[in-house]
């Protein structure tokens, strides 16, 4: 029996996630202290475009996500979420490290 929480397990699982070498598009956020987010986004695309419909497809995948744990529609959730993003001054998100770039800002400039 495994002396782990349900939080350190998703932790874990998470860990093995981003471990995958067929990774085209990642989107991470964590809040330390239950005061600061901190998030990450990437992908590897050939267009703007794509970056978008990526971007949208993980924030998708989110709200479904998050409204079947809730137990409520998906309407509900975007609809939520809109208005806490309209807020979210009161929770300063981080800024990424100055020398910190995303493969497709690399790969815009040629790098």
């Amino acid at each position: 029996m495994s002396d782990q929480t349900g939080f350190e397990t998703e932790c874990d699982r998470a860990r093995r996630l981003l471990d995958n070498e067929d990774l085209t598009a990642v989107h991470v956020g964590v809040i330390h202290d239950d005061r600061t987010v901190d998030t990450v986004a990437t992908r590897r695309t050939d267009g703007d475009s794509d970056a978008e419909l990526h971007a949208l497809s993980l924030l998708a995948t989110h709200v479904r996500a998050v409204a079947t744990e809730a137990g409520v529609d998906y309407e509900t959730v975007a609809a939520d979420a809109a208005a806490i993003a309209a807020q979210l001054e009161e929770l300063p998100i981080s800024e990424p490290p100055a020398d910190s770039k995303s493969d497709a800002d690399n790969s815009e400039k040629g790098a």
